[in-house]
């Protein structure tokens, strides 16, 4: 995971595919106004001329001009058309025009006795008629026109077959190389074999080797998938095609389909002009590559016939091109078997969360361009983030230096960063929620617990801090530990110990107090979780034995189970429910054991925590051990964050 390095931006020409027309920067609104504008000025000066040629008279003017007319023979021709009477004059060219009343009977007997020529005509369509008349074929013809254009690519009228995937060269965007991703070092070996062949392919074809068509990346949300992408296509220095798989799906079968043959011709094409290859990459390839109907629950046909269409161009790849096809998802349970075969996707990279020493590395990255102070040290706080996922590590990175910003420091020390991981974790400090004293006292007992039974507890990890401030929405405080190096395997005497810390903040309250409480609930839930599986899938119960009991489908890297499959009976189940209540409850009674004896260093952390709200682990083992003087000598050096 990192940040990509900048470059200045160029102008460069569009790319293929591209429907811009007309001279860059010119809005396309302008042509528009000008001819609206030019087409009133037409209109005035039309106007204005046959205003030259045309005469209006007044009525009673006209009506005197035909009472002597039979003498003066003045008026030449006449007609009368609806409310209006054109003629012209003898021995002039121009003609005139007067408006008279309707049913003019007098006007018009005069007319017909003083005229020579004179008519009657219908009257003519004036120009809303006439707009009226032809509205129906301009815009028939307007509709044509439009359809015309869009399937020319100038619209999106009969463009929706078409791909939506952005080419981003490295003209047009800013380069991201291997140096920019971090924490991932196997991955970037398993590709780095892609880049040579789009480098230069003739290297593997002269002994008839052929790269492979497909490299599906696979691993947990925010492990660096599409920026690994990214960086194979800096590396190798050839068009990217990037596209989301739920741009493939719409409402209409077939669509999907069509901007999958689309996007391969348009990357074809643009292979071939270049002569360097391409790079096509799909993110969140589950959305349209998951398992085809197979007889249960109903089918999808738009996602099938696209599905199906991308098997079809990935069959018909030809490795001469050097085109490549790049997906990534986090659910590669869902995907369709035909998808994963060898020939489609030939190689599949797992991703996954990065160790002490990637986490580090992610740091540096993450921390370029953020002022350290010159006590900050990665290291340490790579130690502090187990589980923590490039984008997670960036988040607080980002999260540090904001709150450095916000206390007015000239740099980001380590206290911030470590503020951070805990910002990352609980959530933001809820300073502004007020405690009532005794639910005060109850979290500061009940942390204090916790705290006292990690620390006499042996095979736990180290006790980094414990705090009463709330976070997040439900955190009234919190106790955490952090381990020394990364683990992947738990033996049966550390689950145990896990649980037993877990019941010390309940066995603190019980033992004050002689009252419990709901502060509980997360760790006894937590517990009593741990216990089960303990029983059920790692074999760790005697009574039971070595048996796995029930059947989880779980999400491969997201974590959470879909359903759970009972394969055992209600005898057994009753079994289960018992050995799990005997290591709960265990674990239970050795917590309230260890309280017991140590209540005065209980009393001791819980009335420090009550006063400074926030201890490091070092002050809670000088006040567990009695060292009361060492904390005090300790507070003007360590006080809680702000």
């Amino acid at each position: 995971m990192t940040t990509p390095r900048s470059t200045p931006p160029r102008q460069q020409p569009d790319p293929p595919g591209s429907n811009r027309s007309g001279p860059p920067g010119r809005p396309r609104w302008l042509g528009l106004v000008v001819a609206v504008l030019v087409a009133i000025g037409v209109v005035r000066m039309l106007s204005f001329y046959s205003s030259q040629w045309h005469q209006q008279l007044t009525y009673s003017e006209f009506f005197r001009m035909v009472q002597q007319n039979a003498e003066t023979r003045q008026i030449a021709e006449a007609r009368l058309i609806d409310d209006r009477v054109q003629g012209r004059l003898r021995g002039e060219q121009s003609t005139f025009y007067v408006f008279v009343p309707p049913d003019d009977e007098d006007l018009l007997r005069l007319m017909r006795e003083n005229i020579e020529e004179f008519d009657v005509q219908p009257a003519q369509p004036g120009f809303f008629s006439l707009l009226v008349a032809l509205l129906p074929w301009i815009v028939l013809i307007g509709l044509m026109w439009f359809v015309m254009r869009s399937a020319q690519g100038g619209g999106r009228l009969l463009s929706f077959g078409k791909s939506r995937a952005k080419l981003v060269t490295h003209e047009t965007r800013t380069r991201v190389t291997f140096d920019d991703v971090a924490g991932i070092d196997e991955a970037k070996e398993e590709l780095r074999e892609i880049i040579e062949f789009l480098k230069d392919p003739k290297r593997f074809q002269r002994l008839g080797g052929k790269i492979p068509k497909g490299v599906l990346l696979i691993g947990p949300p925010g492990t660096g998938k599409t920026l690994l992408a990214k960086a194979v296509a800096g590396e190798a220095n050839v068009p990217f095609y990037s596209i989301s798989g739920s741009d493939f799906v719409e409402m209409f079968v077939g669509v999907g389909a069509s901007r999958v043959r689309d996007l391969f011709e348009q990357t074809r094409r643009n292979a071939k002009q270049g002569a360097r290859g391409a790079i096509i990459f799909i993110d969140e390839i589950d959305a349209v590559g998951r398992q085809r109907f197979a007889g249960i629950g109903g089918g999808h046909d738009e996602r099938e016939q696209t599905l199906n269409a991308l098997l079809v161009e990935m069959d018909g790849f030809d490795t001469q091109e050097g085109l490549i096809l790049m997906a990534a998802t986090n659910r590669p349970d869902v995907l369709d078997p035909a998808l994963l075969r060898p020939g489609r996707f030939d190689r599949q990279v797992v991703i996954g969360l990065p160790d002490i020493q990637g986490r580090e590395a992610i740091l540096q990255v993450h921390t370029r361009k953020i002022k350290l102070g010159k006590d900050s040290d990665l290291r340490r706080i790579a130690r502090q983030t187990p589980g923590f996922s490039g984008a997670d590590l960036a988040n607080l990175a980002n999260e540090g230096a904001l709150l450095a910003a916000r206390r007015n420091r000239e740099d980001v020390s380590t206290e911030e960063l470590e503020s951070a991981i805990e910002r990352v974790i609980a959530g933001p400090e809820r300073k502004s929620r007020v405690l009532n004293e005794r639910e005060r006292k109850t979290t500061a007992y009940h942390e204090s617990g916790h705290a006292l039974v990690a620390l006499r507890v042996p095979e736990t990890d180290p006790l980094h801090k414990v705090s009463i401030i709330p976070r997040g929405t439900h955190a009234l405080g919190y106790t955490m530990q952090l381990p020394i190096e990364d683990r992947y395997t738990m033996g049966r005497r550390e689950l145990i110990a896990r649980m037993t810390v877990m019941m010390g903040g309940r066995a603190a309250e019980e033992l004050v107090f002689n009252e419990i409480t709901t502060g509980a609930q997360n760790d006894i839930e937590h517990a009593t979780d741990l216990a089960r599986r303990m029983v059920c899938e790692f074999g760790m119960s005697d009574r039971l034995g070595t048996l796995t009991y029930g059947r989880r489908e779980k999400q491969m890297f997201l974590g959470r189970d879909l359903f759970e499959d009972r394969n055992f009976s209600e005898q057994t189940a009753v079994m289960i429910d018992e050995e799990v209540r005997r290591l709960v409850d265990g674990c239970y009674q050795h917590a309230k054991a260890i309280l017991t004896e140590q209540r005065e260093g209980l009393e001791r952390i819980a009335l420090t925590l009550l006063d400074r709200e926030v201890l490091d682990g070092t002050e809670v083992q000088a006040l567990a051990d009695g060292e009361a003087s060492n904390a005090q000598a300790n507070r003007d050096g360590s006080g809680a964050p702000t």
